[in-house]
């Protein structure tokens, strides 16, 4: 037997090394992505932060970078209050839309669909967001237009009459889908709504079917047990949910420019005061109204148990 045979490799020694210290191991995974999130993502929020705190000089238009309020301020304006609280109200009928279809097909899923029927199901949820978000938006778009697909449908029905009606309405409606905030609306509901139906899934498919043979047993009728029982495991689906139908209507800024009113959401403002405004440091500070809401709306939603659902 040769010498070489019985001295350990470099790579051997640096294995045993690394496994006698599971600490240093852990260390050395967890800081290339720490110092990425420290560094990109937490750095650039605090800049923004930071930004938001100064002002523009009305006489000479440039940035005054002396720390102070009067940004914040200019939010609480009739305008721009208005444009929070519209991108807000979207942000929940979107959330409230995608709950409302997403339940009864998740349960569907995870109750009564079997194994090819639930593939089937899954692939048709995930399916949609293998394509580019843009080209989705823009197939939407012509969908919604007054010639689209849409229309033409309530004419051959002999329904364009209600259509008319739908758009007659004050404030959401408009001259086509196209341009209104109803279609706004569905289109933001298609997009975001596979993020609502699979934590609603998975949440549905941990709820013991021992639960519901108990409560059957116990006398509870199907409509008693779904309010009693089902519904309530569930809320933690629900509720982690909402967190990204919620957080990604309040602020895109694509689906409103492409589709809806002139009238602006928060995610257009922000756009178009950094890029041909200049005013950078109100549009930093309308870039924190989405943070704001959301912080709220997590520390909500944990209550919740939206986290358990994740």
């Amino acid at each position: 037997m040769s010498l070489d045979a019985t001295i350990p490799s470099p790579l051997t020694r640096v294995s045993s090394f690394l496994y006698l210290r599971p600490r240093l191991v852990l260390t050395l995974l967890l800081v290339p992505p720490l110092l990425w999130l420290g560094i990109v993502y937490l750095g650039s929020l605090f800049a923004l932060l930071a930004q938001s705190f100064f002002y523009i000089d009305d006489f000479s238009g440039l940035t005054v970078y002396e720390p102070t309020l009067r940004t914040y301020a200019e939010l609480f304006t009739p305008a721009n209050l208005t444009i929070i609280l519209r991108t807000v109200m979207m942000a929940a009928v979107v959330t409230i839309a995608c709950g409302a279809i997403a339940f009864p097909l998740a349960y569907y899923m995870a109750r009564y669909a079997g194994v090819k029927a639930k593939a089937i199901f899954y692939l048709a949820v995930m399916l949609p967001l293998w394509s580019n978000y843009l080209v989705r938006v823009y197939s939407w778009k012509l969908i919604l237009a007054r010639e689209g697909a849409i229309s033409w449908i309530f004419a051959q029905l002999h329904l364009s009459w209600l259509l008319d009606l739908i758009l007659a309405i004050p404030v959401i409606g408009g001259p086509s889908l196209s341009s209104s905030y109803i279609g706004t609306g569905l289109v933001f509901t298609y997009i975001w709504l596979p993020y609502m139906i699979l934590p609603v899934e998975a949440a549905l498919e941990r709820v013991p079917r021992s639960l519901l043979e108990a409560s059957a047993d116990l006398g509870a009728r199907p409509k008693a047990t779904l309010r009693k029982v089902i519904l309530p495991l569930a809320v933690p689906g629900i509720a982690a949910g909402s967190i990204f139908t919620f957080s990604l209507t309040l602020g895109d800024y694509i689906i409103p420019n492409l589709v809806g009113s002139s009238r602006p959401f928060i995610g257009q403002v922000v756009y178009s005061l950094q890029g041909t405004a200049g005013n950078l440091p109100l549009a930093a500070a309308f870039a924190m109204v989405p943070v704001l809401v959301m912080a709220g709306y997590i520390t909500l939603a944990k209550r919740f148990g939206a986290f358990d659902a994740l």
